[in-house]
């Protein structure tokens, strides 16, 4: 296993609110994920907790997550799990993103051209409206 698919397989838990019809609503969530293509395995910790391990490459939590909302799931929600669901969505953006543009690979002096190129263009103080022959005489 290299060193960029251990990056990609990812461990998450999912929180469900107790205050659904179904009590037992990681394990009805367990089952249904089964089958998903990405999603490596699932584990009941309690009827409120489930344990999610995936690839990253190609599936995210935030979509594991709207579609268990979709079939009727209930996430909890108090700010804490807000905010860790946040952090979650962001961190796996950012790195699926990443992936995507091959970062690792970039080649520094393509970028650096890129930049110059986009400051030539732009206004700022930095140009003499002078022609080069006033310059000297100033």
């Amino acid at each position: 296993m290299g060193m960029r698919e251990k990056e990609t397989l990812k461990q998450r838990e999912i929180c469900f609110c107790k205050l659904h019809p179904d009590t037992d609503q990681a394990g009805t969530a367990a089952l249904l994920l089964q089958d998903i293509p990405g999603i490596q395995g699932t584990e009941q910790a309690s009827p409120s907790l489930l344990r999610v391990r995936y690839d990253l490459e190609d599936i995210s939590i935030r979509q594991i997550e709207e579609m268990l909302v979709e079939l009727g799931f209930h996430l909890a929600g108090n700010l804490m799990h807000r905010l860790m669901r946040a952090l979650h969505y962001y961190a796996e953006e950012t790195q699926r993103a990443n992936m995507a543009l091959g970062c690792g690979d970039c080649d520094s002096d393509r970028t650096r051209k890129i930049f110059i190129e986009r400051y030539t263009h732009l206004c700022h103080g930095c140009r003499d409206p002078h022609s080069s022959i006033w310059r000297h005489y100033r």
